[in-house]
């Protein structure tokens, strides 16, 4: 992709930003980058993974959910504000981005803020990015794993287990919210596997097939707090994972009423997807928990 294109795809996606709440059509993302609709959407795909479509969706239940954490709006109107049609569809497509409903989202928001921290990238030089965090409740629940016996990280997993493994995790049936990557507490941890573990999240009544190999484990109920780093190119996964590393080691969960407790439960990694930002969540207690 030459500058020219890049520009292209930077203009659809200022585009984008500015008409959140307003209809935006393939026509029109087309006009802005100067393109035909087809290889303006085929440009779009290219530089970031997504279509033009699913990208809006995701940039507009972002938008929503933040809008919940900070407004008192009722959610067919948050929902209407960010161009769905009903609150049922707005409903699906919420609880399949975030992993639970709008309304159960609003209810667990112990706390939700922006953060602007400054943070060193590999050039050496100084950038500005925002930080969601918020507190959420993980209920008890099951998880479907497949265990390794030495990987503390996600590269070592691969190296050991093969990187195949998540595909056969998002297949399962009645899985609470997407697969993901977790590093297991001492106390919570099989004898003779690793710190590093991949799998999905069951209800603790789950009764379906466990694929051969794979192991379920009780989730204690927790609360977590999520740090959603913001978007990113996906060829730049990596620093977009260490630039959120860094700013969750300074961070200090007690200036917001909460301390790390790791004990409590895994910290987990959703599947870094550039468009959304990189996710990471780690157990913490409220202070005034006895």
């Amino acid at each position: 992709m030459d500058d020219f294109q890049r520009n292209a795809v930077k203009q659809m996606l200022d585009y984008i930003e500015s008409h959140l709440s307003f209809p935006i059509s393939l026509y029109q993302l087309a006009q802005t980058g100067g393109y035909s609709a087809w290889h303006a959407a085929r440009l779009f795909k290219e530089a970031t993974g997504t279509s033009p479509f699913s990208y809006i969706r995701s940039r507009r239940l972002a938008a929503a959910a933040h809008q919940l954490g900070v407004g008192k709006q009722n959610i067919i109107d948050v929902a209407m504000d960010f161009v769905f049609d009903s609150h049922e569809g707005f409903t699906r497509a919420f609880t399949k981005q975030f992993g639970m409903n709008p309304s159960d989202f609003r209810k667990a928001l112990a706390t939700y803020h922006a953060r602007t921290a400054q943070l060193t990238i590999s050039e050496g030089e100084k950038c500005m990015e925002t930080v969601f965090v918020q507190v959420i409740d993980r209920m008890e629940r099951k998880a479907v794993v497949k265990f390794a016996h030495k990987a503390s990280d996600y590269f070592e997993y691969c190296e050991e287990v093969g990187c195949e493994i998540w595909d056969t995790l998002g297949s399962i049936k009645g899985a609470l919210f997407e697969p993901i990557g977790m590093w297991m507490p001492k106390n919570m941890r099989k004898l003779g596997t690793g710190e590093y573990v991949q799998g999905v999240e069951v209800p603790v009544d789950y009764k379906g097939e466990i694929p051969e190999g794979f192991d379920s484990i009780t989730l204690p109920a927790c609360k977590m707090m999520v740090f959603q780093g913001p978007a990113y190119e996906d060829e730049h996964f990596e620093q977009a994972i260490t630039n959120l590393w860094e700013l969750m080691k300074t961070y200090d969960p007690k200036l917001y009423g909460f301390e790390w407790a790791d004990e409590d439960g895994p910290r987990f990694q959703l599947a870094p997807m550039g468009y959304r930002g990189y996710i990471e969540a780690r157990p913490v207690r409220a202070l005034n928990q006895n």
